[in-house]
């Protein structure tokens, strides 16, 4: 694993709502609870790799990502234990509410 990833008592509320409330992390998150781990480069097309690279280190640090090396790649998954674990029913509700917000916007 990448050494930035805090322990599970290292996860801090403030830093996880304040890594979601970016709408761009929020779709990146949304796109690792619907299809589990996936390449870097597979989650979100049209953005420049900075920016993501930028995004995934955000998620990382505040706990809700993993990052892990895969050859020339990384790939990510949700620390949806942990973050469970940490904050029972935080994520589902975020997630949840996001899903509620993503229909709206369709109308």
């Amino acid at each position: 694993m990448i050494p930035q990833h805090p322990e599970l008592h290292q996860i801090r509320l403030e830093n996880v709502l304040t890594a979601l409330g970016n709408p761009l992390r929020l779709k990146i998150v949304r796109a690792l609870a619907a299809g589990g781990e996936q390449s870097c480069g597979a989650i979100l097309e049209g953005v420049s790799k900075s920016t993501l690279t930028r995004h995934w280190k955000v998620l990382r640090d505040s706990g809700i990502i993993w990052q892990r090396p895969y050859g020339r790649e990384n790939l990510l998954s949700l620390r949806h234990d942990d973050l469970d674990a940490r904050f029972p029913g935080l994520l589902d509700a975020l997630l949840a509410a996001a899903e509620i917000n993503a229909a709206d916007a369709e109308f």
